[in-house]
């Protein structure tokens, strides 16, 4: 009886397979794919290939693509130098470079200088090898961080004041930026226009215009703040003083570039193209105080 128990409990007790072991896939009982061991078929079927090796680097390492990627990084390197050539034609980016290389102590003897320029009397640009050297190396030389600086500074102090006095806005502030630079822009043309006319022959350049002409923005901040300060007495104070200041700057600083090197070493002026120059470089300074005054009035109040 008991050996008739043992025989029906070894029928009804389900087969036991230990994980890992092979299974015949053409056994009926196989409801499902066993893939317990896809490690090891992988394992098996990856011959010659590491355990990480992906699709795409084969791809990768084959001749065709090593040669398309060096194509591509050259046709890349060749477009830049294009448009780094016809980007130059337009916009002088070396030429650029030379107004910005100035340090800290620059930065604070220019300032000193157009802001008290009555001491000063050296007014000639150094030159190495016929090259004006860069203005961290002397004060004299014409730059345009401070004239962008100063303009930045000028249209804050602006909004400023217009928040002040509850006039400000977004489109007032940019009304007051843009009119800033159309004037700035006016003013080049018209000196460019002038030197044309009279056919003047000099070593000021476009740049050089702009940045000499944007040396007034820093009188206009001190004007506008010295306003906030200490009301409409402080503007009209230090509206005189920056006024004279900037226009003997220009005076000293502009007649070297336009007028005779007769005249800029002091001797008298003769001819009539030289007085033509004498006039234009005038003409030249007294326009920086007309619009300090023209763009900073309306801001104080």
């Amino acid at each position: 009886m008991i050996a008739d128990v043992d025989v029906a409990v070894c029928v009804l007790e389900p087969e036991v397979r230990m994980r890992g072991t092979p299974m015949d896939p053409g056994d009926p009982s196989l409801l499902f794919d066993d893939t317990s061991a896809g490690g090891n078929r992988h394992e098996h079927s990856g011959v010659g290939q590491g355990p990480d090796v992906y699709p795409g680097q084969a791809l990768l390492s084959h001749p065709m693509s090593n040669l398309a990627m060096a194509y591509g990084s050259s046709l890349a390197s060749h477009g830049k130098e294009m448009m780094d050539k016809n980007l130059d034609r337009f916009v002088p980016i070396s030429k650029l470079k030379y107004y910005f290389a100035v340090d800290t102590v620059y930065v604070g003897k220019k300032l000193g200088l157009l802001v008290f320029p009555y001491m000063h009397d050296n007014w000639d640009v150094s030159y190495q090898q016929d090259t004006p050297v860069a203005p961290r190396f002397d004060v004299n030389a014409p730059d345009l961080y401070i004239p962008v600086m100063g303009f930045i500074t000028y249209i804050l102090v602006a909004g400023l004041a217009l928040g002040t006095q509850n006039r400000f806005s977004p489109e007032i502030l940019g009304i007051q930026a843009s009119s800033a630079l159309v004037w700035l822009i006016i003013e080049v043309l018209a000196v460019l226009l002038s030197l044309y006319l009279v056919t003047v022959h000099t070593d000021l350049t476009t740049i050089d215009l702009v940045a000499f002409s944007g040396y007034k923005y820093v009188g206009m901040f001190v004007e506008v703040l010295a306003g906030l300060l200490f009301g409409r007495m402080g503007y009209y104070l230090s509206l005189l003083w920056c006024c004279v200041s900037t226009f003997v700057f220009t005076i000293r600083t502009v007649r070297l570039k336009i007028l005779s090197e007769a005249a800029a070493e002091g001797r008298l002026v003769r001819g009539a193209k030289n007085q033509l120059r004498m006039y234009l470089t005038m003409a030249i300074a007294t326009a920086q105080p007309v619009f300090m005054y023209w763009l900073t009035f309306h801001l104080v109040r």
